[in-house]
């Protein structure tokens, strides 16, 4: 037997097409028993409704579409889980695209394969891109980037504030060189934290040494290797402290210290960001400023089908983050 039509249902149940579509669609115009007798009927035929069709007439897809570079790592599995349990609670379903060829990515966000698209920073939409999202009346939530007008909002991670309190916290434990582990300079989180540091230090007038700020971008292998050629290269200079752009760095870094002979916190106090799962397992336990990955994904979703089902307009979310203290970090004791 070939694929079942909402003909054969409609025969089989005794009922017109339209009394099959209207069951279906859960269109209130059947009395309940009709409404039940098609929708047995269908499941026993085990008919599949046409999805082109539903869409053409309602114009909803009834999914979201989720569009990053890399899905990879601890971050992005509590980020996308999150997102799709609260979609799954709002009756959509998550397309998740991972790509960095721009024009996949706004043939996919203009050619209304999904209600509302949720846009992590790092893919390079740039203005133009968003005139044009704009002029189509695009729902579209950025993840840390700024944008904001009547049919697109942002959900930022307050880095800036996040980076300045974890060097303050720092330096109150007696650290003086605080060297920094950056992502990726063109990351929104990247140089707000940067930016954060920056400022502590400038603030109790700490001088800034360029030499301190290394790249690990965000990864472990990246601020391993970072580390450990900065200090085979300036061994008069090694830190007192390391603040990491995220956990992944933190973990790599203190695997640098430890392999070269440091102890952490001992020798070194280190310091990380996300509070990513294995943060407080790892050894010594991380330090971290906790972002609310979980709570970003939640957030994130909500607002998408708030625009959709046109309940708000674009806003801007700003979550902050809290300084976990665990054992990476410590006073610095001074040898006389």
């Amino acid at each position: 037997m070939g694929k079942v039509t909402i003909k054969d249902v409609a025969r089989e149940a005794g009922v017109s097409i339209s009394t099959v579509s209207n069951a279906l669609n859960d269109v209130d115009v059947l009395n309940p028993e009709t409404k039940s007798h098609v929708l047995r009927v269908a499941e026993r035929l085990n008919y599949v409704p046409n999805l082109n069709g539903k869409l053409l007439k309602s114009g909803k897809t009834k999914m979201l579409g989720f569009f990053t570079t890399s899905v990879s790592g601890p971050y992005f599995y509590t980020l996308v889980e999150s997102m799709s349990r609260e979609c799954d609670r709002l009756g959509y379903g998550l397309n998740v695209f991972v790509t960095k060829d721009k024009q996949v990515i706004m043939s996919n966000i203009l050619g209304g394969r999904v209600d509302g698209v949720i846009i992590f920073e790092e893919l390079r939409i740039d203005d133009k891109d968003i005139a044009v999202m704009e002029k189509d009346k695009i729902k579209a939530v950025f993840l840390d980037r700024v944008v904001q007008n009547e049919t697109m909002g942002s959900i930022i991670f307050d880095s800036y504030e996040a980076g300045y309190e974890a060097t303050k916290y720092l330096i109150s434990l007696g650290h003086r060189n605080i060297a920094y582990i950056s992502g990726v300079d063109t990351m929104f989180d990247s140089v707000q934290r940067k930016k954060g540091y920056l400022a502590a230090l400038r603030e109790v007038q700490f001088p800034i040494d360029e030499d301190l700020i290394l790249q690990g971008y965000f990864e472990e292998e990246g601020s391993y290797n970072a580390v450990k050629s900065f200090i085979h290269m300036h061994p008069g200079k090694v830190p007192d402290a390391f603040l990491a752009g995220n956990d992944l760095s933190a973990i790599g870094c203190i695997r640098a210290l430890k392999s070269l002979g440091y102890e952490v916190p001992k020798d070194i106090s280190v310091v990380g960001f996300d509070d990513i799962d294995i943060a407080q397992y790892f050894t010594p336990p991380l330090s971290t400023v906790r972002n609310q990955i979980a709570r970003q994904g939640i957030l994130v979703v909500d607002h998408l089908v708030r625009m959709i089902q046109k309940k708000e307009q674009g806003k801007v979310q700003k979550l902050a983050g809290e300084l976990i203290v665990r054992g990476s970090s410590q006073v610095k004791v001074r040898s006389e």
